[in-house]
């Protein structure tokens, strides 16, 4: 029995989508350290600046009663004091906006690759039928007779070569 389930184990566990998917898991945690430090490093301080060299992360709204005042996010959750983290919230959103913009670039850029060795969809194909002068049926484009009304067809020159 145990053998049993174990060798299931293993098979699901060297399975190719579950290596691939633990190899996304931990591209998209470095990719998301990466984000984190682009809003908190590059993004967050223009804005900042623009607020008036306020840090984003510190606004909150303090809801205890009680006589301390904290300045900063950190000094607030230090000293146990309850309040509501907008600023920190607002931070997350921004963070999630990013990686959702990111990834769609990335799947955008995949998906023009994947098209690019690929025909235009919104190209014509090319006619595979033409009709007989004579009966107006539709018949196949190397056809030299009609098999509807038996008429001789003359060959298009383009299509001459194209016959044994």
């Amino acid at each position: 029995m145990i053998k049993k389930v174990l060798k299931e184990f293993k098979e699901f566990a060297v399975r190719g989508n579950v290596l691939d998917l633990a190899v996304g898991v931990i591209i998209g945690g470095a990719f998301g350290k990466i984000v984190t430090s682009l809003v908190n490093d590059i993004i967050m301080p223009p804005i900042s600046r623009l607020l008036g060299s306020v840090n984003l992360v510190d606004q909150f709204i303090q809801i205890s009663k009680l006589d301390k005042h904290p300045t900063t996010l950190a000094d607030a959750q230090k000293e146990s004091v309850t309040v509501i983290a907008y600023g920190n919230f607002l931070n997350v959103i921004l963070d999630f906006a990013i990686v959702a913009f990111c990834i769609f670039m990335i799947v955008k850029g995949a998906n023009a690759l994947r098209r690019l060795g690929q025909p235009d969809p919104a190209a014509p194909a090319e006619p595979t039928d033409k009709n007989c002068p004579y009966c107006l049926s539709k018949i196949p484009i190397k056809a030299t007779r009609c098999s509807h009304c038996t008429s001789h067809l003359e060959v298009e020159p383009e299509l001459e070569g194209g016959l044994s």
